[in-house]
């Protein structure tokens, strides 16, 4: 399909959930470490060219992006001062961010949008919390505490709307339910930082963790003693780890390593550390991957090398 080039260095990428060829990408400037940042919302001609459709500017890094299941214009972004910024796109850029909630204490690094209940989203913090939000308050619903480092990443399960999990630096994986006080599961699943995981879309029990081990584990968290699979693919950390919403044994990743692969969970040849397919069209850290849930095959990568590429899953990116 197409490459397009950020000014500052990406960090995530999202397809929307309403238009085919519409993504959000978040930017952050020096890495993340200290700088701007810039959010933008890119459009996929059918001709496979990508053209920016606004950009806003921040006076801190952007880390995550995550759309709003309710309104098509609609996103939020986490930023390095803690905050969360909510953008409208049908509206002129000097009218954003329409609103900036700000209760996390640290770098705000995840949001994820609630696909069921539509008015909720999550984000999480290197504060060590997550924090339930909906535009239709002023504050936080609730604050989810009991990581004891930094919470890197948030995913609600699929099929039920009130579960999510967290995936923390104390190496960690919370399952968490909206109806209960306290975490469902505990889930000491790497013996190193988990920076990333994810639900599989078509089975509520299935789990993939990804670490700064290298490595992508598979769990169910019925039976959380030990991981069903174990891929080693991956030769530096795992930064993100995504199930396919088309097929139940389709997981995507990207890593320090700057490659991006497609795995066959169901595939014998996954425990031998061998995927479907292998990316390296990256010239720094792959950070950030997405599918689309509109088109399938469409899947979408962003990187430190201020690049941010779409391509059909079968093929490789053009630029």
């Amino acid at each position: 399909m197409g490459r397009c080039r950020t000014a500052f260095n990406a960090y995530s990428v999202k397809f929307s959930p309403f238009f085919e060829g519409r993504i959000a990408v978040a930017t952050a400037q020096n890495f993340g470490i200290i700088g701007n940042g810039k959010q933008y919302v890119f459009e996929v001609t059918p001709h496979g060219a990508i053209i920016e459709v606004a950009q806003y500017d921040t006076l801190d890094g952007l880390y995550d992006c995550a759309w709003s299941e309710a309104n098509e214009n609609v996103l939020v972004a986490s930023s390095g001062d803690g905050s969360i910024k909510v953008y409208d796109t049908a509206l002129p850029p000097a009218a954003n961010p329409v609103r900036s909630f700000k209760e996390h204490r640290h770098e705000c690094c995840s949001v994820a949008w609630n696909t069921s209940k539509r008015d909720l989203f999550l984000s999480s913090s290197w504060d060590d919390t997550v924090k339930l939000w909906t535009l239709q308050a002023p504050a936080s619903l609730r604050t989810f505490a009991g990581h004891t480092y930094c919470v890197y990443h948030v995913a609600w399960n699929p099929q039920q709307p009130e579960v999510f999990l967290s995936a923390s630096g104390d190496t960690t994986v919370r399952v968490w339910d909206l109806r209960q006080p306290a975490p469902t599961l505990v889930l000491p699943a790497h013996g190193f930082e988990i920076l990333t995981a994810d639900w599989c879309k078509y089975n509520d029990c299935l789990l993939a963790t990804g670490s700064v081990d290298k490595s992508i584990k598979l769990w169910d968290v019925r039976v959380p003693n030990r991981e069903l699979l174990m891929m080693m693919g991956h030769s530096y950390a795992v930064r993100r780890v995504l199930f396919s919403p088309h097929s139940e044994s389709l997981l995507l990743s990207c890593s320090y390593d700057m490659t991006v692969k497609l795995w066959d969970t169901a595939s014998p040849q996954a425990s031998q550390g061998l995927p479907l397919r292998s990316w390296d069209h990256h010239t720094e850290f792959a950070v950030g991957v997405d599918f689309s849930t509109l088109r399938e095959g469409l899947i979408a990568s962003a990187g430190w090398d201020e690049s941010v590429w779409v391509w059909d899953q079968r093929g490789f990116p053009s630029p």
